[in-house]
């Protein structure tokens, strides 16, 4: 150990005169030790210098610990080159281990470790011991467990700075509050505080400042979701801008129809706690969006990350983990079609030392919904939810999280509206005592992380899923003749089973000027889909009398095996990104991916297999400009890719589907507000997609669709609590390369606008606890045809919410389409599927 004497340094006076010391540490941080300070910020700090001697110990890099003892008086201030780097420090989470001390060295150890400013008062600190604290954790949330039963409280500054003061009387008297720590910051699976959130690892697989990712970022957290009363994931995105929901209506079963910038994600870009999920034919894995911590929307390629995903985007669904301040509350629900539903979310730790954490997440949900059939029959939804974790923490440095779900989800199925003549006939094709759709979803898995220092982590994410679908269900043969509609009652069984892996090893480190984030990993995939469909012989079927329809009349046993199919697909990733910070200013981002395929075909039906395999290399590069007051413009080059299982009609594989896109933005969140404003222009063209030639009555792989927009979104704390929301999309979609008919024109179902906002406000004074907010959003006109001869009209809803909270209760009310307007969502293939009539959730809830 080398102890080396520091020059004196000066004492400076707060505004009470209680003396302080500054220290600052060497900025290249090759040792962190205390040398000759600089004065504090003189808009913090005022008064005339004086002198004081001090000696000081530094101890090597390995340790990266610092030690000061002092006699009577004690100050410690860890300064960096710029306001914005402090400001980040105090947001970032990071490794800290620190033993039962001296407040005097705690704070210095602190300051070392995490790079904020802390002044401290030295009458304050001497004398005063500190408790050990490690794991990974804001400043803030470090520096309130080292002052816990001190009597002091540190008060957050400009940028990123901690000063102490002495605790009111009757805040010292008062247990800690560990909700404060989580509203300065979250980490980038943990809770967002509020409606902003300043964190994602969605676009990088790293815990990385929103702003910092040079891709349109949405994040929605568990407060937002909770103030909307958004009961699914298509709820919640009804404000995320360039996301197009509901796209064919009410959706009773729990399938996800989504557009992102103009392109179907559906079943393919839909990721669970960092794996990607696959889908089968009606097999599209679900998610209960009470348990759900937060839900973040990339808009754009993702594939270098993420391997085979679509390229407008991708939704990312982030479940509730154990946590030592995850609240527990027992919630109950009623509203609109009987609605009937009670939850459950408890959690805490196990032991004294917080190492083993745990939570549970159940519920239990019974209604109707909106579909009604002649007979006055509605569909109906049953489901089951328990999601239990648990997370052992066996030192600071390491992180073991282990998670399981089941799902049971029962409906009466989806049935289609009948039309005749181009008009809607208000009858349903299905029959209520037939319809039946059931999944059952299974998932098991486990999250470990672990720091080996400073620089190096590992992370290793897996998880084995099953889900299964048994689907009765009743087609139309063709069109109404005369005032009959043919029909065929349907089986279909469907299973699909997963395993996914993924493993990465990141690195931080860096040398003067620039410091780099290397993630290397390798994720691994593999997906069996076994898939039946049986129909009833033909003519077995009842048809529909649209002038007389009858219901609840006895359908054939479905018996005529009409498909066979067993698909098993293989994935392989190997990935490698650098993030890299010049002059902590410039941020470049880096990365590159090679994905192998293989798909094997078994079709049991007519005894044929077919083998695929394939390859791609999908990259990015993004630019970013930390300018001051939180300002970062930015460019990115993306690409995506999807494998296909088809072959063309001389034998040829079908290759997979690319995009390649860029976007230039502008991202603003300025430090210590509760704010992010962004703007993203881009564009974006996905090739290789299938396309009819009338001329050789053939499919290719000619076609191209190209995407360009404009997407604007604003979240921010107007004023105390005062919270508003905005977004706004133009979308131009238009195929460029097409043998057919909609060469030029817009692809079905994509709005070329939508807009959306919204506000939540809480009151204060005698009012205090009562809460209102609402919002309009509006979605332009979509073209129901290739051609775009017919479009359904454009349409604006409202929405509204109010809630009171008093102590450990909560009451809210949330209405969705106050004004019941009935709409058309789309006509697309020449059906009618209609939207959301109005709903209201009355929703009770109790923490304890």
């Amino acid at each position: 150990m080398d102890v080396s004497p520091c020059t004196p340094p000066r004492a400076v006076r707060l505004d009470e005169g209680h003396p302080v010391l500054v220290f600052r540490a060497d900025p290249s941080l090759q040792v962190n030790a205390p040398c000759c300070p600089a004065s504090p910020d003189p808009g913090q700090h005022h008064g005339h210098l004086g002198k004081t001697e001090f000696q000081s110990m530094l101890f090597t890099t390995r340790k990266r610990l610092l030690t000061l003892a002092l006699a009577g008086c004690f100050g410690t201030l860890l300064t960096a080159h710029h306001p914005a780097a402090l400001a980040q420090a105090a947001h970032q989470a990071v490794d800290i281990q620190l033993p039962a001390q001296g407040l005097a060295g705690a704070l210095a150890a602190l300051s070392s470790q995490t790079g904020v400013q802390i002044f401290a008062p030295g009458d304050l600190v001497a004398g005063r011991t500190a408790p050990a604290v490690s794991g990974r954790m804001t400043p803030q949330q470090a520096l309130n467990q080292l002052l816990d039963a001190s009597g002091l409280r540190a008060q957050p500054g400009t940028s990123g700075s901690f000063t102490l003061h002495s605790a009111p009387l009757e805040d010292s008297a008062l247990p800690p509050i560990k909700v404060q720590a989580r509203a300065i910051l979250e980490e980038a699976q943990g809770p967002v505080t509020g409606l902003v959130a300043r964190r994602s690892g969605t676009g990088t697989k790293t815990d990385t400042p929103l702003i910092e990712v040079p891709q349109s970022i949405s994040v929605i957290g568990r407060d937002e979701l909770e103030a909307r009363g958004a009961q699914t994931v298509m709820e919640a995105l009804r404000y995320v801008p360039g996301v197009a929901v509901d796209t064919y209506g009410v959706e009773t079963r729990g399938s996800e129809w989504v557009l992102m910038r103009g392109f179907d994600t559906a079943g393919t870009s839909v990721l669970m706690d960092g794996l990607r999920m696959a889908s089968s034919t009606w097999v599209n894995f679900q998610s209960e969006t009470y348990g759900l911590e937060r839900i973040e929307v990339l808009r754009g390629p993702a594939s270098v990350t993420y391997g085979q995903v679509e390229a407008g985007g991708t939704i990312h669904r982030i479940s509730k983990r154990p946590d030592v301040n995850a609240p527990r509350e027992v919630v109950v629900q009623t509203g609109t079609y009987g609605r009937k539903q009670v939850a459950a979310d408890v959690g805490g730790s196990l032991n004294a030392d917080h190492t083993v954490l745990y939570r549970v997440v159940g519920l239990a949900l019974d209604t109707d919904n909106q579909l009604k059939f002649a007979n006055g029959d509605r569909g109906s939804n049953e489901r089951l939810y328990l999601a239990p974790s648990l997370m052992w923490r066996p030192t600071a440095a390491t992180t073991l999280t282990l998670r399981a779900e089941r799902l049971h989800n029962v409906t009466k199925g989806f049935s289609v509206y009948v039309v005749r003549n181009n008009q809607n006939t208000g009858l349903l094709r299905g029959d209520p005592d037939y319809l039946r759709y059931a999944q059952e979803q299974t998932q098991l898995g486990y999250q470990l992380e672990h720091h080996f220092n400073d620089t190096w982590a590992l992370r290793q994410t897996v998880r084995s899923a099953r889900s299964t679908v048994d689907n009765h269900y009743i087609n139309q043969l063709g069109g109404p003749v005369g005032n009959v509609l043919n029909r065929s009652a349907r089986h279909a069984d469907d299973h699909l089973r997963q395993t996914s892996a993924d493993t990465n090893v990141q690195a931080r480190f860096g040398q003067g000027r620039v410091t780099h984030t290397v993630l290397a990993g390798l994720d691994w995939t593999h997906a069996q889909a076994d898939y039946r469909e049986y129909h009833a012989p033909a003519g077995t079927t009842p048809p529909l009398d649209l002038d007389n329809p009858v219901y609840g009349v006895p359908m054939p046993t479905p018996s005529v095996l009409a498909a066979s199919q067993l698909t098993d697909t293989r994935q392989m990733g190997w990935y490698l990104q650098n993030q890299i910070h010049i002059d902590q200013r410039w941020v470049v981002t880096l990365g590159g991916r090679d994905d192998v395929v293989k798909t094997n075909l078994h079709d049991r039906r007519n005894e044929l297999k077919d083998a695929l395999r394939d390859r791609a290399f999908s990259g990015r590069a993004g630019l970013t400009y930390l300018a001051s007051h939180g300002v970062a413009p930015y460019i990115s080059y993306a690409e995506s890719f999807v494998p296909q299982t088809l072959r063309t009609s001389t034998g040829d594989p079908y290759k997979p589907t690319r995009g390649k896109q860029w976007e230039v933005g502008l991202k603003v969140q300025p430090p210590n507000q509760q704010s992010l404003f962004t703007v993203a222009v881009f564009d974006l063209r996905k090739r290789n997609v299938e396309t009819y030639n009338p001329d050789t009555d053939d499919y290719g792989q000619t076609g191209e669709i190209r995407s360009r927009g404009l997407e604007l979104e604003a979240k921010t704390a107007v004023m105390r609590g005062l919270d508003l929301y905005a977004a706004y999309t133009y979308n131009h979609v238009e195929v460029t390369r097409s043998d057919d008919i909609d060469l030029g024109k817009t692809p079905i179902q994509v709005p070329r606008q939508m807009a959306s906002v919204g506000l939540d406000y809480a009151l204060g004074g005698v009012l205090q606890g009562l809460s209102f907010g609402g919002g309009v959003r509006y979605v332009g006109q979509r073209y129901d045809n290739p051609e775009n001869t017919r479009a359904t009209p454009s349409f604006r809803l409202v929405d509204v919410g109010v809630r009171y909270e008093r102590g450990p209760w909560r009451l809210a009310l949330n209405v969705a389409n106050l004004f019941d307007k009935h709409y058309v969502a789309s006509h697309a293939y020449g059906g009618y599927y209609p939207g959301a009539e109005r709903t209201a959730t009355l929703t009770g809830r109790y923490r304890f």
